[in-house]
């Protein structure tokens, strides 16, 4: 054999793939037939080229098939670089956030205990925690953040179990998020990059370009979502709660309604603004909005003071 040249298991130890996976591509037509000389087989470095470009699809998630139409692409003169690339940039990592590992020790001071075996399943099962190969008291942690929210939440009181139940559901909820911007972003930005199959080097190059432009923008607009629902949500949250627990006073309990007179000059302004058979509506919701903005600010600062707020502003301990 010449530099260069294979023997069908020399192909096999190089490559790392064995002789009848070999065999199985060049049935399914994703290698190239050997040079045959006299009676055996040759293979060049072409085929073990190919073989590494197969191994490297299938790690990237590409079923034979496909793996089948892109080498087609690749003999017909289209290429596959700029489609790896594209393929290299999807997989890329989605967050700046650095995966770390934590001892099972570590696990339990983290939240406070002893092991609960029960709860490591169950954080392996939804792949907050991932097992390290030939390490049994040491896991990968995927993303620290999630991990310090579930120790966080726990130390409030959350039970383990409610802390994962709640993140199925959110999962699911976020994972249609993701669904429904991959459909809307598809349709208006990557649509003209997939009538090719598969799209040339220059549609891939530009498709990749475009990931990384885009892949922020998730996030992004997911963070300005959820603030502003939080914000909206834990007012009137907040708000019903302090009027379900405000007692109800009785006819007796009720205090006489204290007449307050308004300026003449702020009478005139709303009678300009909402018309004089509005003014009363007006004055009433206005001054019930007033009242409620008091309430919760006078409640924000007993929370982080420990003091009330009388009706003069005066602090009382």
């Amino acid at each position: 054999m010449r530099p260069g040249e294979y023997r069908i298991e020399d192909l096999a130890h190089h490559s790392g793939a064995t002789v009848r996976t070999i065999r199985a591509y060049q049935d399914r037509g994703l290698l190239p037939k050997p040079e045959r000389r006299g009676r055996s087989n040759v293979y060049g470095t072409a085929h073990l080229a190919r073989l590494r470009q197969i191994a490297d699809l299938l790690d990237r998630g590409y079923t034979l098939a496909s793996i089948k139409e892109l080498l087609e692409a690749w003999d017909t003169g289209r290429g596959l670089g700029g489609v790896l690339g594209l393929v290299a940039e999807v997989h890329g990592p989605w967050t700046d956030e650095q995966a770390a590992r934590i001892t099972r020790a570590e696990l339990a001071a983290t939240f406070g205990g002893g092991p609960d075996e029960e709860a490591v399943a169950e954080a392996v099962e939804l792949g907050v925690l991932e097992p390290v190969p030939g390490r049994e008291d040491e896991f990968l942690v995927p993303s620290p953040q999630e991990l310090a929210v579930a120790a966080e939440l726990h130390a409030a009181g959350v039970p383990l179990s409610a802390i994962s139940g709640h993140l199925r559901e959110l999962r699911g909820q976020v994972e249609h998020i993701a669904s429904r911007f991959l459909e809307f972003t598809t349709e208006h930005v990557f649509a003209r990059y997939l009538g090719h199959r598969p799209p040339n080097d220059a549609d891939a190059d530009e498709a990749a370009s475009l990931v990384r432009r885009l892949r922020p923008l998730a996030q992004q607009t997911v963070d300005a979502e959820l603030a502003r629902a939080m914000r909206t949500f834990a007012t009137r949250h907040l708000h019903r709660h302090l009027t379900a627990d405000a007692p109800t006073p009785t006819p007796t309990q009720a205090p006489a309604p204290r007449a307050v007179a308004l300026p003449p000059e702020t009478i005139r302004a709303v009678r300009s603004l909402v018309g004089a058979e509005h003014v009363a509506a007006f004055v009433t919701a206005a001054t019930e909005r007033e009242v409620q903005a008091r309430m919760l600010d006078a409640l924000t600062i007993r929370s982080f003071t420990g003091h009330e707020v009388t009706q003069n502003g005066v602090d009382a301990e």
